[in-house]
């Protein structure tokens, strides 16, 4: 049941060689008094796990390549109010841990382990809590000097190794993130047929609430963006309370998370189901953008390839709707393109919506590899300004899908959420 995670877990222990590594889970959240946010496993921990109770530690030894997990004991009283504990020996049959131990034992065992190993690897600086824990073991490895125990001489932020295993996704987590796309889709072509003028954002927002928990995706993987007209021109905006207008657009940025994987998919439409022409023209230049961006994405291509396909049409479509002025080498050069497209053309993609990995490498961009998966987002925002021709005021357009780069190219695997003007008005025709 768990195989990728005991598999990605001996990809790490061949990393550390004679080292130890330690990472803990999340911890709980308080919202208010003893009322606290759903809980979430920490990225890393589910990555190497796929164990999503709290207070759990993992511990890698490279000595002898075992993998040991510290977890809540069974408690029956406890288990009537919060829920079923797996307990150490549940947790090693389930998980393919080769030890297992609650975490009261950890003070006893874990100086143990540590003692004469290599390195220690453990995420250095993310939370204080455990690195006062961390310390308080190396002190009492320190402390049985006399008795020929060594601390490790050497440390290392366990995330910097994580971070490069995590860019390139194995066959487990390319079918959990084509499912999560899946359903983020299903979200926006519901939300698509719903929309009317009168309607408030929240409404839609719950329309893609409604698919995402329907198909057991009961967390969204980031909070969602139902942006109508001018609010588009925010682009983290999450009020999602005002009216919908006839004749504006509306912009929505939703995906849902399926058992930790994101999905992550922005699409734009009218209101009334029918492109007015000043809306169709910036659509058209944002489309082509996209799927420029999206060709550019392909096994040796460097990372930045997709932005600069994008750029070179965004730019000259500034030109062409008499946005800017000159040509769309000089809109690029000044940087004079950044008033109406601010941000990067996309990000990775995985147990994170900002997916974690390094871009360069040696200070050298870092070509695409098969399995990585990133999201491609080109945008135009017009807000009002001097020179800005009317007919464009208050009209924002984001286009984002989720690509996997293949051995051959890539697989657009958010495609079912329709994005051309011709499928857009048809949908929202009901056809």
């Amino acid at each position: 049941m768990h195989q990728p995670h005991a598999e990605r877990r001996k990809r790490l222990l061949a990393q550390i060689g004679d080292g130890v590594a330690l990472l803990p889970t999340a911890t709980i959240a308080v919202r208010n008094a003893d009322n606290h946010y759903p809980y979430r496993a920490d990225s890393y921990f589910l990555h190497l796990t796929g164990f999503e109770e709290p207070e759990a530690v993992l511990l890698l030894d490279g000595r002898s390549g075992k993998s040991v997990l510290f977890c809540r004991d069974r408690n029956p009283e406890m288990e009537i109010w919060d829920g079923f504990r797996h307990g150490p020996d549940g947790a090693r049959e389930v998980f393919g841990f080769d030890e297992a131990y609650p975490l009261a034992e950890m003070a006893e065992r874990i100086p143990d382990l540590l003692a004469d190993c290599g390195q220690l690897w453990w995420p250095l600086g993310h939370e204080e809590a455990f690195d006062r824990r961390v310390n308080i073991w190396l002190d009492a490895v320190r402390g049985r000097a006399r008795a020929g125990a060594r601390p490790p001489a050497h440390y290392g932020d366990l995330r910097a190794l994580l971070d490069e295993m995590r860019m390139v996704k194995d066959e487990a987590e390319i079918a959990l993130l084509r499912r999560a796309g899946e359903i983020s889709a299903a979200g926006h072509v519901r939300a698509m047929r719903a929309a009317r003028p009168g309607m408030h954002e929240y409404q839609l927002e719950a329309e893609l609430l409604h698919v995402f928990v329907g198909h057991g995706a009961r967390q969204t993987a980031y909070e969602s963006i139902v942006a109508a007209g001018a609010n588009a021109c925010t682009l983290h905006y999450v009020a999602n309370n005002a009216r919908i207008n006839d004749g504006e657009l509306l912009l929505i940025d939703a995906g849902c998370e399926y058992r930790g994987y994101a999905g992550d998919i922005t699409r734009t439409f009218p209101t009334n189901g029918r492109f007015s022409g000043p809306q169709r023209d910036v659509y058209e230049v944002v489309l082509a953008a996209q799927l420029a961006g999206i060709a550019a994405v392909k096994p040796g291509a460097v990372w930045h390839a997709p932005s600069d396909a994008a750029l070179a049409i965004l730019a000259q479509g500034m030109v062409d709707l008499g946005l800017l002025a000159g040509s769309a080498d000089s809109v690029i050069e000044s940087g004079a393109y950044r008033q109406f497209y601010m941000h990067g053309i996309g990000h990775l993609i995985g147990l994170d919506v900002h997916d974690v990995g390094q871009r360069k490498q040696g200070g050298q961009w870092r070509g695409y590899q098969p399995g990585m998966c990133t999201t491609i987002e080109p945008g135009l925002y017009i807000r009002p300004a001097p020179g800005v021709p009317e007919a464009f005021h208050g009209i924002g357009v984001r286009i984002e899908d989720n690509v996997l780069v293949t051995a051959d190219g890539n697989e657009v695997y958010t495609a079912a959420a329709p994005k051309t003007v011709a499928e857009i008005e048809a949908l929202m025709r009901g056809e």
